[in-house]
């Protein structure tokens, strides 16, 4: 059974994505390592360090599917060993040629470069995804670029924008994640089989080309030096699934709270049959949102984690190596279950466009004091015209009143301005700025990076 939520059969799809757990599978673990062993030995035997029949053999009867995991387990157990008991079920698997199995390499080259191949595969996912996310924010922005809503500060009301604005800030955020996937790539994909302490020592003068051709083989790069001491690599990796994560959590958040029913701007994708509430039938839950925003704090825990394993004392222990083990895979598992949300969510999104514009006059005008202020500044002085329409603005407020009639009855005011121009400069529609223009910008800046193709 099952003991920890990511595996749950009726909990697990909101920890990560089926594809995902696939990948970080013990089973899958297995035949990664099992890939590298081989990989290394086709390296030896074609580089004549072992025969090149005992090479042939091993890539033809190495076969992770038909190794038993509970006999690797058993013995593993009794070894007190990560891989020892894994080299044994190889060996016995491949017959006398199993002699040459793990020549010359060490433990760490072999579970490092097995993890790196999982996280080659993981790396595809989260990119395909992320694009697809960003795709997606692109093609809304452009839907909303010119739909005025509420624009909030500290939760309350702040002044008119609109909703492709806010769309297309989390869409340059996507950009800027796309970019730095691209940038990392080439220094996150990178093996190591380089002996105990990387010095190639037991591989004799052609240890290096072993490596290099061994890594080739398994489609990752090759490392200028050993870096069993030098984790940054999934440090980095981590970092930059940390900040994809906290801009899914934000969107999450945001929507959740847009969903309120008091302010009930958006709304999640509704299905036939989804329950809200247990009690209360007519619930219509955020439960994707939540899913959503929940998971970014445990992914955050865990790239916490991971950072902790760049402390290495000497050339390698395992003290942090071995919590890579238990971070890697959930952050990978969180960011796509995190990842199929969103996406699931912005194609599906409800847009209440006519509450938006409801929202707009919820403050009976006050919403465009800002604007108000800055007009008669023009004749007053910006100083005093923030005095005297704040003290407009707070009996307003107060008195549950329009803010127009309230500025209407100040002396002090209504010498500066007519009827019609107030009326103006409390419409909201007219006080956007240049929320479509930027909105455009990005989407262009979007199409021209390169990243969304």
């Amino acid at each position: 059974m099952a003991s920890h939520v990511i595996d749950f059969l009726i909990l697990g799809n909101n920890f990560g994505t089926s594809e995902m757990r696939a990948i970080w599978s013990e089973q899958h673990r297995l035949e990664k390592q099992v890939q590298v062993e081989v990989a290394l030995a086709q390296a030896q035997g074609e580089l004549g360090v072992i025969p090149r029949e005992v090479a042939d053999a091993i890539i033809e009867k190495a076969d992770a599917s038909q190794l038993s995991i509970e006999q690797i387990a058993d013995e593993a157990a009794k070894a007190k060993h990560s891989l020892m008991s894994t080299i044994n079920a190889l060996q016995k698997q491949v017959g006398e040629a199993g002699q040459f199995i793990h020549y010359g390499a060490t433990t760490q080259d072999i579970v490092d470069t097995a993890t790196v191949l999982q996280l080659k595969q993981s790396f595809a996912i989260i990119e395909r995804d992320t694009k697809l996310i960003a795709n997606e924010l692109k093609r809304l922005a452009k839907k909303y670029q010119f739909l005025p809503m509420v624009g909030r500060t500290h939760g309350m009301q702040a002044l008119p924008t609109t909703f492709g604005f806010k769309l297309a800030v989390w869409l340059d955020e996507f950009v800027r994640h796309l970019q730095r996937l691209n940038e990392i790539k080439q220094r996150v994909l990178v093996g190591n089989i380089s002996g105990a302490i990387c010095t190639y020592a037991s591989m004799g003068e052609l240890g290096p080309k072993i490596e290099q051709h061994a890594l080739t083989l398994l489609g990752l790069n090759t490392p200028n030096i050993g870096w069993q001491a030098a984790r940054d690599r999934f440090s980095e990796y981590a970092s930059v699934i940390a900040l994809i994560s906290g801009t899914l959590g934000k969107i999450g958040n945001e929507f959740y709270n847009l969903m309120r029913t008091e302010i009930n701007e958006v709304e999640e994708p509704f299905s036939d049959g989804k329950i809200g509430s247990t009690t209360m039938p007519h619930k219509r839950n955020p439960a994707a949102l939540e899913g959503l925003a929940s998971l970014t704090a445990p992914l955050l825990k865990s790239v916490a984690l991971i950072h902790e394993s760049m402390k290495v004392e000497h050339e390698r222990d395992a003290m942090s190596w071995r919590a890579e083990w238990i971070a890697l895979p959930e952050i990978n598992l969180y960011i796509s279950a995190q990842l199929q949300t969103a996406l699931a969510v912005l194609k599906g999104l409800k847009v209440n466009a006519k509450q938006m514009l409801t929202n707009l006059s919820l403050q009976n005008g006050l919403l465009l004091s800002e604007k108000v202020m800055f007009e008669i500044g023009k004749r007053l002085g910006k100083q005093t015209a923030h005095h005297l329409v704040y003290q407009n603005a707070m009996k307003a407020f107060e008195q549950h009143r329009p803010f127009k009639a309230v500025l209407l009855e100040d002396p002090n005011l209504n010498q500066e301005f007519t009827d019609v121009e107030l009326e103006n400069w409390l419409n909201p529609i007219n006080y956007l700025g240049s929320a479509s223009e930027k909105v455009q910008q990005v989407i262009d800046y979007a199409d021209k990076s390169g990243v969304l193709i």
